[in-house]
């Protein structure tokens, strides 16, 4: 049996690692977040758990690596960007292992809802930016998640607070309270 204790970030790498040019750049800076050490933020990245793949890895290698940081997951943290609905393979390919095998929450991080005031209170309206496994999953009321906007303080309560013995509420569509956006330092 698998020690499941990990967060796995699932992004849109658009083809390249290049900061800037896909959602690398925020992963990077969760694990920046992490590695800083002089605050409350730390996860257990599944992607440290199991053995590194290169960009030129066979596919089915890649895949095989894949499956095991999520085997050994509590929870998968999907970045969602202005190109993550784009992404036709590995993505899609993340949340449906992620939901149907391992039966992981997922905890939805929008970059682009930090432009647009930072509240989500209506996961639906950013419907434009999922990519098509992660609508069917929500349209079926298949996968539990929370849909939060991409800063340090939600992320950080998301991952700590939900994962596979305790998902998020809302069948797909849920969001933080007030309260919530509040204990993040918002003024509503």
């Amino acid at each position: 049996m698998a020690y499941r204790n990990g967060t796995y970030v699932a992004f849109h790498a658009n083809g390249t690692n290049r900061p800037g040019e896909s959602d690398i750049s925020y992963y990077n800076l969760l694990k920046a977040w992490s590695g800083k050490g002089d605050d409350s933020f730390a996860f257990i990245n599944s992607h440290d758990k199991a053995s590194a793949v290169r960009d030129s890895s066979k596919a089915e290698t890649l895949r095989k690596s894949l499956h095991e940081r999520l085997k050994n997951s509590k929870n998968m943290l999907l970045i969602i960007g202005d190109t993550t609905k784009d992404d036709d393979d590995w993505v899609p390919f993340e949340i449906n292992k992620a939901v149907d095998t391992y039966k992981l929450p997922l905890i939805i991080a929008y970059t682009k809802a930090v432009n647009d005031g930072g509240i989500i209170r209506n996961p639906n309206a950013l419907s434009k930016y999922w990519p098509e496994a992660l609508k069917e999953k929500i349209d079926t009321s298949s996968v539990n998640a929370i849909h939060i906007p991409f800063l340090k303080n939600a992320i950080n309560d998301a991952i700590g607070q939900f994962d596979h013995k305790n998902p998020p509420p809302g069948k797909g569509l849920g969001i933080y309270s007030d309260d919530a956006y509040r204990s993040f330092g918002f003024t509503l």
